[in-house]
């Protein structure tokens, strides 16, 4: 539901709220919002529906609903299974830059380009259970955690592109002497346009929590702080820049006492 928020006219501080429109493209519960920007929102909804608008006519722009189509990661071996459960298509948490949506869907990853509206990367299992919230940093890095109680750090890494195999003729293709199918090229071209473009590889993993892990703030180099289910609040810091900070507080110190020359 929109809402529109007007100055009250009695000179008061107070605020009318008008509703202006309701949007019903959802097929189920919405349980995320993001603010792309001042022209554009997003939507997630219990059933993987990831919804892109326009905030001047509320109108769509763009959807994904095939997070789980195996077609999305040929590296992937896919599950049998029946059907999907709710919870591993739920798309529980948003955020977002100029350029891309990051999802937390089910247990994965995904990240969705605006401008190409379609999925670039994604990892399906990035946690052993549903990701309850990520953060992407200003480095290619994204910050996820779980209900398994952790917390994981990714890059985003671009793929090498492989220069594209031939398809077998075979008996010179059965008649066609050596000549491809036409729809068999456009449909191999069409699978590796929408390939992911780029892969998420895991760089850190944060272990203290014993249950779920619903929320964490970065604070930049100051580190990151995180919230649990097991009542507790953990501050983690980069080791190696504490380290290198240490270090080079102690040769300044030595340094001042004269029992060090820095160079």
């Amino acid at each position: 539901v929109i809402f529109s928020l007007i100055a009250s006219n009695d000179g008061s501080e107070s605020w009318n709220v008008l509703e202006v429109k309701h949007l019903v493209d959802h097929q189920d519960n919405i349980l995320s919002l993001v603010s792309v920007n001042d022209l554009t929102f997003v939507t997630g909804s219990h059933v993987g529906e990831l919804i892109v608008w326009d905030a001047l006519d509320w109108t769509k722009q763009a959807s994904e609903c095939n997070f789980w189509d195996s077609s999305m990661h040929p590296d992937v071996q896919p599950e049998i299974k029946l059907s999907q459960s709710p919870n591993e298509t739920s798309v529980q948490h948003l955020t977002c830059d100029e350029e891309c949506v990051f999802a937390a869907v089910g247990k994965g990853i995904y990240i969705y380009n605006l401008q190409m509206k379609h999925v670039i990367a994604c990892q399906r299992t990035a946690h052993d259970s549903t990701v309850l919230h990520i953060e992407k940093l200003p480095n290619r890095q994204i910050i996820s955690c779980s209900e398994d109680g952790s917390v994981r750090i990714w890059e985003l890494r671009e793929k090498q592109q492989l220069p594209a195999e031939p398809v077998p003729t075979g008996f010179f293709n059965m008649w066609g002497f050596g000549r491809t199918s036409k729809q068999t090229n456009q449909a191999a071209k069409k699978m590796q346009e929408s390939a992911p473009m780029y892969f998420l590889e895991l760089v850190g993993d944060l272990i203290g929590h014993s249950s779920a892990v619903q929320m964490f703030l970065y604070f930049g180099e100051l580190g990151l702080a995180t919230c649990s289910a097991d009542h507790l609040i953990i501050l983690w810091k980069d080791g190696e820049r504490e380290s290198r900070l240490r270090s080079l507080t102690l040769f300044q110190k030595l340094a001042q006492n004269g029992n060090l020359q820095l160079k």
